[in-house]
């Protein structure tokens, strides 16, 4: 889009983007954000569920310096819409100003991705380019982040303001490396800002980079060789849901699977404190083996579990299955690796919590609850004693 009157156009450079782990240059010259490097995307094997989740910018954001008042972003964005169902709400644009919660905006325009959950199939919907902006900031010099929406691919087109801006330097806080399913990459939370991730990085005062992967926390090898390359001071993966909502594994190759994937990680961080999290509470899966399906009624979306749980007894995965196997496996393994912890994820959200929050589409928690969880796990990996507490 034409610059406006009086604004300058700063270019859109890696300097002004955090949390992702590779950038794209596009043909109309702007940058599309991943979440995953170039090498891991070339091992997807053409599953558009993780190429969706990972280009999806959660805890990715914009960050700079100026004393702007006023701030415009242009971007494409891709949203997801499912035939049938009533349609989401606009991805969440996130201001902070100075590290505080100071404005929220939308993107109007972009692309539609079509999918009907019926037979899969999926059809896009061309759109234009569309701006969001912020007026009205404080005229003093100050660090401006824009959190990019979760929800929707975001391609940065261009950046106006009216003062001139600046990169910031990241300052020396602790990088904390998160890998997760949707829930980390925040679905059902009012924005990525507000994930329960995004929460408890602020809460414990480090640099976050959110690798959680819509149904994709699947201990795909490209994933764990991504956690191990990228630079952190903290690593946590919270395992287990994706792969019994897709019935991916038994318990035969599950155990196996998780030995490798930490394995790889430390390979990268042999001795980073690396925080295990198991499943929060899932009562549709706690008992009851994958698969799971979207079940569409009413205009809305509610998943259902439907296995077989007899067929635990053959090695078919539940969520308290899960829950052992890391707790074991964990438990072997810290004699050697005292970096290693466990977090029982019924501490983030357990059955007291879904009688006052209830899972909204018995999947994915609220706000609320993300509130709640993001809170919980600074209290217990960033608090005194915790696995990721500070050093003196």
């Amino acid at each position: 889009m034409d610059d406006s009157p009086g604004l300058i156009t700063t270019p859109l450079t890696d300097a002004l983007v955090r949390g992702a782990l590779d950038l794209e240059r596009t043909a109309r010259g702007g940058l599309l954000p991943h979440r995953l490097p170039a090498r891991a995307r070339a091992q997807f094997g053409g599953d558009e569920q993780v190429a969706q989740a990972e280009a999806q910018p959660s805890g990715v954001r914009l960050v700079f310096r100026t004393r702007a008042a006023a701030v415009e972003l242009d971007v494409l964005r891709t949203v997801v819409a499912y035939r049938g169902v009533s349609p989401r709400p606009d991805g969440a644009y996130d201001l902070h100003i100075d590290g505080e919660p100071a404005g929220r905006a939308t993107a109007s325009g972009g692309d539609v991705l079509m999918v009907d959950l019926g037979d899969g199939s999926q059809e896009t919907l061309p759109g234009r380019i569309g701006t969001v902006r912020f007026d009205g900031l404080p005229g003093r010099e100050k660090d401006v982040e824009i959190w990019l929406p979760y929800t929707e691919v975001t391609e940065l087109i261009a950046l106006r303001t009216d003062a001139p801006v600046a990169a910031v330097e990241p300052g020396g806080r602790r990088v904390w490396l998160h890998h997760g399913s949707s829930i980390s990459q925040g679905s059902a939370a009012d924005s990525s800002a507000t994930a329960w991730p995004a929460l408890a990085a602020a809460a414990g005062g480090v640099e976050l980079i959110n690798l959680g992967l819509g149904g994709s926390a699947l201990l795909d090898p490209f994933t764990a060789r991504a956690l191990r390359d990228t630079p952190a001071d903290l690593v946590s993966v919270k395992i287990g849901i994706n792969i019994v909502n897709l019935d991916l594994m038994r318990l035969r190759a599950f155990g196996p699977a998780v030995h490798g994937f930490l394995d790889t990680i430390r390979e990268g961080h042999p001795t980073t404190p690396l925080l295990v999290v198991s499943p929060i509470l899932c009562p549709a899966q706690e008992t009851t083996p994958g698969p799971a399906a979207p079940d569409v009624g009413d205009g809305q979306v509610e998943f259902a579990a439907l296995g077989d749980p007899a067929e635990v007894a053959l090695g078919k995965l539940n969520l308290r299955v899960v829950r052992e196997e890391l707790a074991r496996i964990v438990e072997e393994r810290a004699g050697e690796d005292p970096g290693l912890h466990y977090l029982d994820g019924l501490a983030l959200y357990g059955e007291a919590d879904f009688a006052e929050l209830p899972l909204p589409d018995r999947l994915h928690p609220g706000p609320a609850a993300h509130r709640r969880m993001g809170e919980r796990f600074a209290a217990v990996a960033f608090g005194p004693g915790g696995p990721f507490a500070a050093p003196r």
